[in-house]
């Protein structure tokens, strides 16, 4: 019953046996504690030192060998008021954080992913993209390649009126990029800036706000759709490297 009655007051269960063991034993050394109350002799000593710091045991050390005493069961009170009082600070704080965790929440970024296959799924992620332009920069990463260039060029092509809405575009390629049909095309509307690197650069992807669209062009061409302000800032900061040391 006492056993029970001290684990309510938010006792563990080796202190409350340790505590009561103390109490009925007077002052001892561990080995009696430990037969006494049950607990394994590896726990006692930290059992001990809980309860000291809690104000219910002391020591006194006599001849070199510590002896361990209960506080009197009235210490209990302080204990529970010190626990009261220690609480009503926490609750302060928490109603002082709660209202900034909200606003937290509130304006915590979403993150998404989608996943487009195929021409049209292409088509369907820059349109969904594109759907969010509202001013302010486009940036792109485009390696063009003999194995899916002469697609890519024709794709770009079919779905230049929906890019032409993004009016401030940076993009670099790749050397052979230069060649490309849409590459020729774009420069020559004096849309699109263009840089070149001489060294590699990361597959097909454009950047907007807090979107990325990843492609992934083979005879099933795929398109993965980001929104992530995490990862469109960490990439925008790789642009803008790349852009400064590549060749006009």
């Amino acid at each position: 019953m006492q056993l029970r009655q001290l684990l309510e007051i938010g006792l563990t269960n080796g202190e409350a046996k340790v505590y009561t063991a103390l109490l009925e034993l007077g002052s001892t050394t561990t080995g009696p504690l430990v037969k006494k109350s049950g607990v394994a002799y590896s726990n006692v000593y930290e059992i001990l030192n809980r309860l000291i710091s809690k104000g219910m045991a002391s020591f006194v050390l006599k001849e070199g060998t510590k002896y361990f005493q209960a506080a009197g069961p009235e210490n209990l009170v302080d204990y529970i008021e010190k626990k009261e009082k220690e609480l009503n600070q926490q609750k302060q704080v928490l109603n002082e954080l709660v209202p900034k965790l909200a606003l937290l929440q509130k304006v915590k970024p979403e993150q998404e992913a989608e996943i487009f296959v195929g021409l049209k799924g292409m088509k369907a992620a820059y349109s969904k993209m594109i759907a969010n332009y509202t001013g302010g920069e486009w940036l792109f990463f485009y390696l063009h390649d003999k194995d899916y260039g002469d697609l890519a060029d024709r794709f770009y092509l079919s779905i230049k009126n929906i890019l032409r809405k993004s009016k401030t575009v940076r993009g670099i390629t790749n050397p052979a990029g230069r060649k490309a049909k849409f590459t020729k095309y774009s420069k020559s509307i004096k849309w699109t800036k263009y840089r070149f690197a001489d060294f590699p650069i990361p597959g097909n992807l454009d950047i907007y706000k807090d979107y990325v669209l990843v492609q992934a062009w083979s005879s099933q061409s795929v398109a993965f759709l980001i929104k992530s302000d995490v990862i469109t800032d960490v990439l925008r900061q790789y642009f803008e490297s790349v852009w400064t040391i590549s060749k006009k």
